[in-house]
């Protein structure tokens, strides 16, 4: 299995390691101190060796920060994890925040005095996230003080070690482009910017440029490490040696200069010795790392992480093998949703149950590397939990008359894929069926959309919600993440979203993912994985428009949606992608299944 169900959440350990902490920072003559959630590449998936806000409060969300003060502490969290956090974190010893309702920083003014010393890990921090809790900071007559051993790590006796999973190459038929021509474009990025050198501090960046994949981090093919670009003469890469057969070895060094990950800041201040020019990206590149280059003398220059948008938009081998990817695993989801159907009133049939079921029928494609994540896996009521994560401890029956919502993806060497489908148990109820198919529109909505160049996702974002705007409902996440080409499963810069300013541009691979949650009660989400088209001419009109092609093939849950709620265009667009699902999936599944598939993506209307 590539998930574990053990129980994580441990509310317990909140007060007592919160006291050693207070210790500590009394010790340190510190008034107070920031623990984000992330690591020195500020990756999601994080090694065990990073997990600090697990250990401080038995927290096991994918985003949070935590500020502890003397007489107070509070744990950060977005709509994902509102519900979650108060069922793994004792509030008496962390207050959880939404923060939509006040940011940390927002927090932190109201609860700082002047005089006061707050603590924080200056690789733990991005430059610009510094700059703006440096500005509170001061605003309130208080200062932030850089540590230079994490006193989280001092009180952690039994922190794991830093991880040292395998290297591989990634294939040029896969990676579209070799490394050579990668680093060559990067390189002459660097001279068109007047930069001497640039640092790539985000191991999918590095992944994607040497066209390398690594085993550090759970669901995520990352090699940990950091690399410098430079404009003239190889880039460095500072990665472990103990990672690195000797095949792969002879592959980078032929690419780079290599060195262990202990040479990198000593690395730095020779560029800043050398008064280079050094672009960084201020919203991803830890403040340690600036700080080595500019004290030493070099010029730091903002900038985006160069790979990043390249990255985003992928060529002709990653979208073959992005296709590919989703066509095996459209035949294992299609396996998957036949034994639902017949097993779902199994007495005694569990949360676990299904989601073992469904690694099971990826793991018999021969091909799977890893889950993209952990499978949420909710019955009833936890489907309402947006980011649930079942375990021992959560795992409830499947309910009768209720939905059953798993939201799911695995790793292939050819292709990261990202699926949810709402599934009925019983009969679904009237509320149900409206939700449903309100999300469904709005899903639909983004997959039929055409929209100019230029066009951002938080221009798109409204049309996901305006089926539920009008119905008094809305949800609390954004409707789309970018994804990776067997990378990680929440790429950037691209999203659908409020917040997604980025340009959409042919290549990019975003989720299109609306969804409703009555607390207590259910969850609906629909997601799929589109990929953004070529910009083409419409008769009769005056500029050519992209759109989406999706990639995901699962049908829908019928027996949730509303025929009546839908206009003419939308059934047409359902019954056209149902088709293709059969059409394409009917002869990669047994003869069982083909004869299931039949009746769940027949036309809406006969």
């Amino acid at each position: 299995m590539y998930q574990s169900f053990d129980i994580l959440r441990d509310p317990t350990v909140g007060p007592t390691r919160l006291a050693l902490l207070r210790a500590e920072l009394a010790r340190l003559s510190l008034d107070g101190f920031l623990v984000p959630r992330t690591d020195e590449h500020q990756n999601e998936y994080l090694p065990a060796s990073a997990e600090r806000v697990q250990w401080l409060t038995g927290f096991t969300g994918s985003a949070a920060t935590v500020i502890v003060l003397a007489g107070t502490a509070a744990i950060f969290v977005d709509g994902r994890y509102t519900l979650q956090v108060r069922d793994e974190v004792d509030p008496a010893a962390f207050e959880p925040v939404h923060t939509a309702e006040e940011s940390p920083g927002q927090w932190l003014g109201r609860h700082l005095k002047p005089g006061m010393a707050i603590g924080y890990d200056p690789m733990l921090h991005t430059v610009s996230g510094l700059r703006r809790l440096q500005t509170l900071v001061s605003d309130a007559g208080a200062r932030l003080v850089p540590v230079a051993a994490n006193p989280v790590d001092l009180i952690w006796t039994d922190r794991p070690a830093a991880p040292l999973g395998a290297v591989s190459l990634q294939p040029a038929s896969l990676a579209g482009e070799a490394a050579e021509e990668k680093l060559a474009r990067l390189a002459k990025i660097l001279v068109d910017g007047k930069v001497d050198a640039c640092v790539l501090t985000q191991p999918d960046s590095i992944a994607w440029a040497f066209n390398i994949r690594g085993q550090d981090v759970p669901h995520t093919p990352l090699p940990l490490s950091f690399a410098i670009l430079k404009a003239t003469g190889k880039p460095q890469l500072f990665i472990a040696g103990a990672k690195l057969s000797e095949a792969v070895r002879a592959s980078l060094a032929a690419l780079a200069d290599l060195s262990e990950p202990g040479a990198f800041l000593p690395a730095l201040a020779s560029l800043g010795a050398a008064a280079a020019r050094v672009r960084l990206d201020p919203d991803t590149t830890a403040a340690a790392i600036a700080d080595a280059i500019s004290t030493a003398g070099g010029l730091l220059v903002d900038g985006p992480d160069p790979v990043t948008l390249p990255k985003a938009v992928k060529n002709s081998g990653e979208i073959a093998g992005t296709r590919a990817a989703h066509v095996r695993d459209g035949a294992a989801l299609v396996r998957f949703l036949a034994w639902f159907d017949a097993h779902s009133a199994d007495p005694g049939l569990t949360e676990i149950d299904v989601t073992e079921k469904l690694e099971a029928f990826r793991a018999e494609t021969g091909r799977l590397e890893d889950l993209s994540f952990p499978t949420i896996s909710g019955s009833g009521p936890n489907g309402a939990i947006v980011h649930y994560h079942v375990s021992r401890e959560t795992n409830r029956a499947l309910d009768r008359d209720s939905l059953f919502l798993i939201d799911s993806g695995a790793q292939y060497r050819d292709g990261t894929t990202d699926v949810t489908r709402t599934l009925a148990m019983g009969t679904p109820t009237d509320e149900m069926r409206d939700r449903y198919t309100r999300v469904l529109r709005g899903h639909v909505a983004i997959s039929m959309a055409r929209f100019p160049k230029g066009t951002s996702g938080a221009q798109l974002d409204a049309l996901a919600r305006m089926p539920l705007w009008v119905a008094g409902l809305d949800f609390d996440h954004g409707t789309g993440h970018g994804v990776g080409a067997f990378l990680s499963v929440h790429e950037g810069p691209q999203r659908i979203s409020k917040l997604g300013t980025t340009a959409l541009e042919p290549g990019m691979i975003v989720s299109n993912e609306p969804g409703s949650y009555r607390t207590g009660a259910f969850g609906i989400r629909i997601e799929n994985l589109v990929l953004v088209t070529p910009a083409e001419e419409i008769p009769g009109g005056e500029r050519p428009m992209m759109g989406f092609d999706t990639l995901t093939l699962a049908p829908y849950d019928r027996r949730l949606i509303d025929v009546a709620l839908l206009t003419d265009d939308e059934i047409l667009w359902i019954d056209a992608y149902h088709a293709r699902v059969r059409q394409i999936l009917t002869p990669l599944v047994d003869a069982d299944t083909a004869r299931w598939l039949d009746a769940p993506t027949a036309p809406l209307v006969a």
